[in-house]
């Protein structure tokens, strides 16, 4: 079953609540009706927005989760981090 162009676009607005895990999921099952083809081509171009909106929403989790890594890093590299 494919969503409607304007449920796609009106849904587009929602991903910035979703978790990375939601948003990849997500992004996965338009990438996969997008490649079964049989949509109109005004019902694609919604799916290809929605899956731009994931995928730029999973790359800023990810961005996210990078600088949250190098920072704990920074911190254990610390002089006398280790001290206690």
């Amino acid at each position: 079953m494919t969503e409607s162009p304007a449920r796609v676009t009106e849904a587009a607005t929602d991903v910035s609540q979703l978790s990375y895990e939601e948003a990849r999921e997500q992004l996965v099952k338009v990438v996969s009706q997008l490649e079964a083809g049989g949509v109109s081509l005004e019902q694609s171009l919604a799916l290809w927005e929605r899956g731009e909106a994931l995928a730029d929403h999973c790359e800023r989790w990810l961005e996210g989760a990078r600088k949250r890594l190098a920072a704990a890093r920074d911190q254990t590299d610390a002089p006398g981090a280790s001290e206690s």
